[in-house]
Order: structure tokens, then C-alpha cells, then sequence
């Protein structure tokens, strides 16, 4: 299996954890510490050598951080997790703080009122994230200041730094060579202004250079620091043994991870970095570069100019990963049909369910990983957004409720993540109707046109408006970015109302409104889209649009909409979508799973 249900943390051994760091903090005469999600390459998913904040606090959520301060240990959360929190950390030794609407400078105002010195590690903070912790402390004697890492200082049986092997991703399913990659982006420095770019983003190296790593569980991404030059030659710092005689272009040179210093040093300007994703390190060695020299080097701040090349996805990774989807589909609705057989029998739990699901995509023989633990919730378990089923909160799946399963799958040509809430046996008419409104969410955004230029924060709204009229909502992001056999979530475009990224063809996105309630159920439904440009339609303005095609072909429950309720546009794309599920995935299931494909695919 590649997910394990053993819990990862317990509550109980929150409180002696945090003593020991408090002490630690003491002795150095500091009064608080930052303790990041976040690892030195600011990954959503890190490797157990940087699960600082799970192993002090217990929480495991891929998002929130912690501050310690001698009297109180605020977690800070948003709402995502608010549920989760609650079950995974010592309440009395940790207090959960919302977040964004607590911001962590007014969160420290209130706790401290004298002169407070609070320390960061600068290898796993940006400069952005500093910079506005700063700006929001600023009138009062609260000091950040740069120190060793605390909490490695206390962990002392902590994991050693990942070093997974590299593999080369073939050149059919990347569309374009590594040397085509850095000549492209290199040229992009060259308009820019700009000598070099220090590129900190695994998938950004990962994907300029075509190579595929084991690093992070789930993310077959490359942890390695690079610095390219407008020239297209690049500086690679990676621990050797991750190579083991991996061949790169003739322009890239290795160098071992602490030659970084002494190359940033030599750096002449202006140099790039992004500051949402650079280390603070990185800044205070071309500020001491730059005091050395004299003259100081000229950093430029701006995105990392890997991440808008990598999110517009080419041809051939577009029809690579609609192969996965394809594949991927055939492997949900074996499950499915299997579910549908089994959950009525009454003696399924949610690691059953996760079991075959995992079981089924393996049967694929293209398998590489599952690119999240599955999100198996069963009746109010499905309510927690995030929810990772453990030996210890396995629960039955009960004929009556709601079953949420959020999956997806890693293949060597595309990366996978799809939705689907099913109903064992028969459920109450409030299910039924909130579910209709997630579905009708997620059909707008399926049937979306837009003019070009548009951000997420200007689409998402109409995946909610069906719950917004009967006065419902969900706490998380319509839509995330999704890479090709890259993060599952991938930045910089998302559909959300933060994001203020332009959609442009080749982007794929997530498409997965949800709504829950607490202590009784969760309903999610999630399809991969990818945008492209619209057809033009007869008497329309002379107006460039996009739209989104479907990459998920999964049917959707049909015991569970009110048909009622459903416009008819919105009937006829769920018809179509199910005709179109059924002709692309029969040919490629058993006898058994295509029969109950027909009748899950038949018309409303």
C-alpha cells in the first residue's frame, strides 16, 4: 500500500515536546518561535525530515503554522481544518487560532506587552511572509530575528533530509526538450533586465529540466536549489547521490547543496527571486554578498519565471495526461461498481474503501503513487475537509449516509485527482438537496465562458451561487492548479477568490465546490478541467473567450439529485457528460463494471 493508516501523531505527546522547546527557547533567551508547515523549498508537502509542526503539535494538515510563546502555543488554521484540529492536538497545551481572519502580528500584539524577541528560522520563511509579520508589528517592541531551528534542536530522533533517486520524464509526455526549456526561459531573464534567477520550487526545477524525483511522498518532485543565468547555463545544488548518473544538458552543472553560499556570493546583478517562495536565507547572503563587494548586488523581485511556462500545459502533456484520466476513470468505476456491491452488505469500514480503491488503480500496472492520502470520510467524517482515515478512526460505512472520497493517482503521464460522494442505501432529503447544489456549482463552472484576462477570483463565485441563495457556503478554494506528473496542487493559478492569476489555455485546474456539516456529513464533487479557448458562437461580440474541457469521465450519483432542482442546461450537460462517460470508459472496464456503468450513466 502507499497510504498507511497508522496515525502519524498523538495528541499526548504535544505537551512534552512543546516543554522541551520552551526550554530550548529559554536558554537561547528568546521569547517565542515560528514553527512552519513549510520545509526550505515552501512545499505543501514536505518530507518527515521537515514534519516540524505535526511532530510538536499533532496537527497534519498540509496548511497552518505555530507560534510558541513561554505561556500559550497558538496553531493557526483556516478553514479547511477547523475540525481537524480539534481531534489531533493537546487543548490544553495548544490553542487553535483561525486564520486568515486571526493574523499572527495581532495575534502577537494581544499575548505580548513588553519587549519580546521572537525567532525564525530563515531557511523556511519567505521574504513576503516576513516582511508582512514585520509590517504588522510595527509600533511595538516585538523583534524577528533569524536563529538556528528550535525545533531541530529538541527533535532528536528526527528523520535524516530526504535523497530520493532522480528519473528522466520522457520527452513524449513533456513536449519539450530540457535545453528547449532553459534557452525559453532563460531568454525571459534576458527581456527581463536580469543576469540569473535562483530557483528554489522542486517542481519548477523538476519540470525545467525533465527529471522526476521521490523526495516528498505523493509529489514526484527533485529537492535541489538551481540558479540559471540569461545565458542558459545552470548551476545545479543537489546532493550527488540523487543523480547516480542521471544525464542532464551539457549547460547544467552539479555542485553540491553547500556550494550555495559561495555561488550566490559571486553573483552579479540584477538577480532574480521571487520573494513568495524564496528562503530569507537566500536574501541575507546577496545582502552580505553585496556589503562584501561593496556595491552591492541588485535583486529583482519576481515570480519565479519557471511558474506560468509549467502551469500552460503543451499539447503533448495535454494528451498525456487525458490518457491518465482516461485510465484512472476505468480504475474509479471498478471501484465504484465494487462499492455500489458491497457498502449495502453493511460491513465495509473507510479503510476497506481505501484498500480496493488503491487496489484498483494498481491493477493499471501504471501506478506510480497516489498523489494525496485518500480522503475516505463516512458519514460526519466526511465533514472534515481533510480528513485521513486511521486505524484508530476507521468508522463503519453505515447504509443511511454519505460517503466523500477525494483520490487521485500519480502515472508517468499525468496526475490524477477526482471526487465523488455516493449514497449507501437511502438518504435523507437534505443530502439530496445539498448535494444538488454542489452539483449545480460544479456544472457553472464546467459550462463557464469567459473573456480573456480573467483571474479565478472572478469565476468562482458562480460555483457557490447555488448555496449562496439558500444561505450555505464552504470554507476552501473552488479549484486548484494541477501539474503533469508533477504537485498535485499547483501553483500559480487556482479558482479562488485570492487568486489574481489570468486563466490561459493549457492551465489545468480542479473543479470541486463541497459543502459540510459538521457531526453529520460532507459532500464534495471534483473534476480536473483544463482551459482552451472557446468555440465562437453565431451573433456573439467579436470578443476573445475561453472556456474549460473535462478531463474526469466518472459518473456522478444520480440517486443523489433532486432532478427537480436542476435547470435545463445544467440537465442537459450532466446527460451529456454521462454519455460521454460511458463511451469513453466502457471499452476499457470488466463486463461486470460495464454493466452497472449503464445504468449510473443513463439519462435524467
Amino acid at each position: 500500500m502507499f497510504q498507511s493508516f497508522d496515525a502519524p501523531t498523538r495528541p499526548e505527546d504535544g505537551p512534552p515536546r512543546l516543554a522541551a522547546l520552551r526550554a530550548h527557547l529559554a536558554a537561547k533567551g528568546l521569547d517565542g518561535f515560528l514553527v512552519p508547515r513549510a520545509d526550505a523549498w515552501q512545499g505543501e508537502y514536505v518530507s518527515p525530515h521537515d514534519e516540524r509542526l505535526s511532530w510538536l503539535t499533532g496537527f497534519t494538515g498540509s496548511a497552518g503554522f505555530c507560534i510558541v510563546l513561554p505561556e500559550v502555543a497558538g496553531v493557526f488554521i483556516d478553514g479547511r481544518y477547523r475540525v481537524q484540529v480539534k481531534a489531533q492536538v493537546d487543548l490544553a497545551a495548544f490553542t487553535p487560532v483561525n486564520w486568515p481572519e486571526t493574523r499572527a502580528a495581532d495575534w502577537l500584539r494581544q499575548k505580548l506587552s513588553a519587549d519580546a524577541t521572537i525567532g525564525f528560522d530563515p531557511w523556511l520563511h519567505t521574504p513576503k511572509e516576513i516582511k508582512e509579520l514585520e509590517a504588522g508589528l510595527k509600533g511595538t517592541a516585538i523583534r524577528l530575528v533569524p536563529v538556528a531551528n528550535a525545533v531541530d534542536a529538541v527533535w532528536l530522533d528526527q528523520p535524516a533530509p530526504a535523497c530520493g533517486k532522480i528519473a528522466l520524464q520522457p520527452l513524449e509526455f513533456a513536449g519539450e526538450s530540457a535545453e528547449d526549456k532553459l534557452a525559453r526561459i532563460a531568454a525571459i531573464l534576458r527581456d527581463a533586465g536580469q543576469e540569473a534567477a535562483v530557483l528554489t520550487a522542486p517542481d519548477s526545477i523538476s519540470w525545467l529540466l525533465n527529471i522526476r524525483g521521490s523526495d516528498v511522498p505523493k509529489n514526484p518532485v527533485v529537492q535541489a536549489f538551481a540558479i540559471l543565468s540569461s545565458r542558459g547555463k545552470l548551476d545545479l545544488f543537489i546532493d550527488p547521490a540523487k543523480l547516480d548518473g542521471i544525464p542532464l544538458p551539457a549547460t547544467v552543472r552539479c555542485h553540491r547543496p553547500d556550494a550555495l553560499r559561495a555561488a550566490l556570493q559571486g553573483l552579479t546583478g540584477p538577480v532574480r527571486i521571487d520573494p513568495a517562495s524564496v528562503p530569507v536565507w537566500v536574501v541575507h547572503e546577496l545582502q552580505e554578498a553585496g556589503r562584501l563587494q561593496g556595491d552591492g548586488i541588485p535583486v529583482a523581485h519576481a515570480d519565479d519565471p519557471c511558474l506560468l511556462p509549467k502551469a500552460r500545459k503543451n499539447a503533448a502533456e495535454i494528451a498525456a495526461t487525458s490518457e491518465a484520466h482516461l485510465r484512472d476513470g476505468a480504475a474509479m468505476v471498478e471501484f465504484l461498481a465494487w462499492l455500489d456491491a458491497e457498502a449495502p452488505k453493511g460491513q465495509l469500514t473507510e479503510i476497506a474503501v481505501v484498500t480496493a480503491l488503491e487496489g484498483f488503480r494498481r491493477a493499471t500496472n501504471a501506478l506510480r503513487d497516489i498523489s494525496f492520502d485518500t480522503i475516505c470520510g463516512a458519514g460526519p467524517n466526511g465533514a472534515i475537509v481533510h480528513y485521513r482515515v486511521t486505524t484508530g478512526t476507521d468508522r463503519p460505512v453505515r447504509p443511511g449516509e454519505l460517503l466523500l472520497v477525494d483520490s487521485g493517482g500519480q502515472y508517468v503521464d499525468g496526475t490524477t485527482d477526482i471526487t465523488r460522494t455516493v449514497a449507501v442505501g437511502e438518504v435523507g432529503a437534505l443530502e439530496r438537496e445539498c448535494f444538488t447544489r454542489v452539483l449545480q456549482g460544479m456544472i457553472a463552472i464546467s459550462r463557464l465562458r469567459w473573456p480573456v484576462g480573467r483571474a479565478g477570483r472572478d469565476l468562482e463565485a458562480v460555483a457557490r451561487y447555488p448555496q449562496w441563495l439558500a444561505g450555505m457556503d464552504y470554507d476552501h478554494g473552488t479549484g486548484h492548479g494541477v501539474g503533469a506528473y508533477l504537485s498535485v496542487h499547483e501553483g500559480p493559478a487556482r479558482l479562488s477568490r485570492l487568486s489574481e492569476v489570468p486563466l490561459e489555455p493549457g492551465m489545468i485546474l480542479s473543479n470541486e465546490p463541497g459543502y459540510y456539516r459538521e457531526g453529520a456529513f460532507g459532500i464534495r464533487i471534483e473534476n480536473l478541467v483544463v482551459v482552451q479557448q472557446a468555440a465562437s458562437l453565431p451573433g456573439a461580440d467579436d470578443r476573445a473567450m475561453l472556456a474549460f474541457r473535462t478531463l474526469t469521465w466518472v459518473p456522478i450519483d444520480r440517486r443523489l439529485i433532486v432532478a427537480e432542482m436542476l435547470a435545463p442546461g445544467e440537465r442537459k450537460w450532466l446527460n451529456a457528460y454521462h454519455a460521454e462517460v460511458a463511451e469513453r470508459i466502457a471499452p476499457r472496464v470488466t463486463d461486470a463494471a460495464r454493466a452497472w456503468l449503464k445504468a449510473a450513466t443513463a439519462p435524467i
